[in-house]
């Protein structure tokens, strides 16, 4: 584990964000390049609509949050959420998780980690996230024993392991 942390820190991009396949933060795009907050892209008619009138689907949502979460717009991610089709879908449950968490409601957000983890206790994205809130909380046990569950359930080498190994060893999460 020293060796991952220690790679990680000369090279923090090494692990695979979440929710994607490359290891980078999300690129921005028309979302937060082009339009107002509050508004995202529209993929069928290229340009900038309400969440809660676009006609992108579940996945192209999801897309949305992840990186207006990034880009620390936590209530604009939550409102995008509130516009799925399908709100309690695991990673709708764990991206709810986190923009609460990251807004500065750890309870809340770890509610919805909670549920997350009722619904798919191999959410390993969940696990990650939920442990990088006991971190910044202080409780070293609890995320601990949130690495230990991701390794357990076949975590290793990924993202979730990585960057939950990571903020335990330097007491900070990461933003993705």
């Amino acid at each position: 584990m020293r060796l991952t942390v220690f790679a990680l820190a000369l090279c923090p991009f090494a692990a695979f964000a979440a929710g994607s396949d490359d290891p980078a933060p999300p690129k921005p795009t028309e979302t937060t390049e082009v339009c107002a907050e509050g508004l995202i892209w529209d993929l069928a008619t290229q340009s900038c609509m309400a969440p809660e009138d676009s006609t992108n689907d579940d996945s192209a949502r999801l897309n949305d949050v992840r990186e207006l979460a990034y880009a620390g717009l936590y209530q604009a991610a939550l409102d995008v959420l509130d516009t799925l089709n399908n709100p309690d879908a695991p990673l709708a449950l764990t991206y709810y998780g986190f923009a609460h968490r990251k807004a500065g409601r750890v309870d809340l957000g770890m509610a919805y980690y909670d549920a997350a983890l009722a619904a798919d206790p191999n959410n390993l994205l969940a696990r990650s996230y939920a442990g990088q809130g006991h971190v910044a909380s202080g409780q070293m046990v609890l995320a601990q024993a949130q690495l230990t569950e991701i390794r357990m359930r076949g975590g290793r080498d990924t993202w979730a392991e990585t960057s939950l190994a990571q903020a335990i060893a330097t007491g900070a999460g990461t933003n993705y």
